[in-house]
């Protein structure tokens, strides 16, 4: 069973900059599609970042171009997330997710989570 364990969230000032990273327990880490995901208090759990299993795809939302990149070490088995000029409205649960296949970026398609990553971002 392939695990996730997320790290990095914390509380940081609007215009600050956190980098999170994700852990995967798996020698197969090199064939699953990776991505972040956030929740906001009452709200949908919605994309954040994807990346394929190579490295050489990104996806992001819209409200992340700019601001969040995304990158993989897959001799490391991580995944991180760097999220620079963080703003209040950034403040959410951010998970990990895997998946087996690249292209469809919604939850559903993520058969594999985190537990997840508190941000919580001051103004």
């Amino acid at each position: 069973q392939v695990q996730l364990v997320e790290s990095g969230g914390g509380l940081v000032q609007a215009g600050g900059s956190l980098r999170l990273s994700c852990a995967a327990s798996t020698r197969a880490f090199n064939t699953y599609t990776m991505a972040w995901f956030r929740r906001a208090p009452e709200k949908e759990r919605e994309i954040v970042a994807c990346i394929n299993w190579s490295g050489d795809s990104t996806h992001y939302a819209d409200f992340g171009k700019g601001r969040f990149t995304i990158s993989r070490d897959n001799a490391a088995n991580t995944v991180d997330l760097q999220i620079d000029n963080l703003e209040p409205e950034d403040t959410a649960v951010y998970y990990c997710a895997a998946a087996g296949l690249y292209g469809i970026f919604i939850p559903e398609v993520f058969k594999i989570w985190g537990q997840g990553t508190q941000v919580t971002v001051s103004s």
